[in-house]
């Protein structure tokens, strides 16, 4: 019974120090498993160098039209949606206070005629002769301005954008009667970031694209750059102007406006190459160098399709990695694949 015991423990102890030896060994092969990536090495090309920005359409100009006074309307002459003429009727004010000011005009004027007759063959003072020509002067003068106010003409070719009484109403001064828009052509005004502010030059042509209109692109010109920098938003004022000679382009629509100034040459590398830190708005690439994994901070440029321009962070003949990222650790040794 003794021997059959020490056989049984002899067996047990044999199976334990199995079963540890393969734990270790297991152990040791698990240790020494390392992690495949995907790489591609990157290099510098030449970048067209391109900001978008939004933006709102405007009219090139906008003028509201009314009376000084308030006056009846008598006249309504064009509608919402019209095209004018620079010059055009608009809508004309009931005319008596203009007949009675024209009547003071013709009597004054021929008043001062008659003084000044008499004045050359000394019939009267030269205090009465200033009298005279001060009256015709003034009386002129209220009727060219009544003339003004009772006949409205558009002063620029544009188009009808608002009417805001009707013929018989009583003009009381509380909104323009007419908005006229001038949108041939049309601006957008572009708020640029400073950092352009030495890149940006007054005739740079401008691609514009709208959403209404999807990708198709108009085209701008800068017409104003402003001379200060706001200092809350750390941007400039740009002005671009689009022709729109067949007035696609409206006023309140939404814009990109896209500046390109010249080429740079930058390391380019695909998207999958790019991490971004959890938490944080930090890009990485991880590169490979002598077989281990290094993480390297990026500032991004503009992204091209699949591809990401870099302005600092890798060199031109880095090798990235593309697959396997979530394996690696800063430092890692890993195993290149095809």
């Amino acid at each position: 019974m003794r021997r059959i015991k020490s056989l049984l423990f002899l067996m047990v102890a044999g199976v334990m120090a199995s079963c540890g030896s393969q734990s270790e060994e297991q152990a040791a092969q698990a240790e020494v498993v390392i992690p495949q990536v995907r790489v591609k090495q990157v290099f510098e090309r030449e970048v067209e160098q391109i900001e978008t920005f939004s933006a709102t359409v405007a009219a090139n100009v906008v003028n509201n039209i009314s009376p000084k006074m308030s006056l009846r309307i008598k006249t309504i002459n064009v509608e919402v949606g019209d095209h004018v003429k620079k010059g055009q009727v608009l809508a004309t004010m009931d005319p008596l206070n203009l007949t009675q000011a024209k009547l003071q005009m013709i009597n004054d004027s021929l008043e001062f005629s008659r003084t000044t007759k008499l004045y050359e063959v000394g019939g009267c003072s030269k205090s009465e002769w200033d009298a005279r020509k001060l009256a015709s002067t003034i009386s002129r003068t209220n009727y060219e301005n009544l003339l003004e106010n009772t006949i409205l003409l558009s002063p620029i070719s544009g188009i009808v954008t608002a009417r805001n009484y009707d013929a018989g109403d009583m003009y009381a001064m509380a909104q323009p009667l007419y908005t006229i828009a001038q949108i041939t052509p049309v601006k957008l005004n572009v708020n640029v970031s400073e950092s352009l502010y030495t890149q940006i030059k007054k005739g740079m042509n401008v691609d514009v694209k709208l959403d209404v209109y999807g990708d198709e692109v108009f085209k701008g010109v800068v017409k104003l750059v402003y001379p200060t920098i706001d200092p809350a938003t750390r941007t400039f004022p740009v002005e671009v102007v689009i022709p729109n000679h067949n007035e696609r382009v409206k006023p309140g629509m939404f814009a990109r406006v896209t500046f390109s100034y010249g080429s740079a040459n930058h390391v380019v590398v695909p998207d999958q190459a790019v991490i971004k830190q959890t938490g944080a708005g930090d890009k990485y690439v991880y590169a490979v160098e002598d077989g281990k994994v290094v993480f390297k901070k990026v500032e991004l440029g503009r992204r091209m399709g699949t591809e990401y321009e870099l302005l600092s962070g890798v060199n031109s003949g880095d090798v990235v990695v593309t697959e396997g990222h979530a394996r690696v650790v800063n430092g890692a040794q890993v195993e290149v694949v095809k």
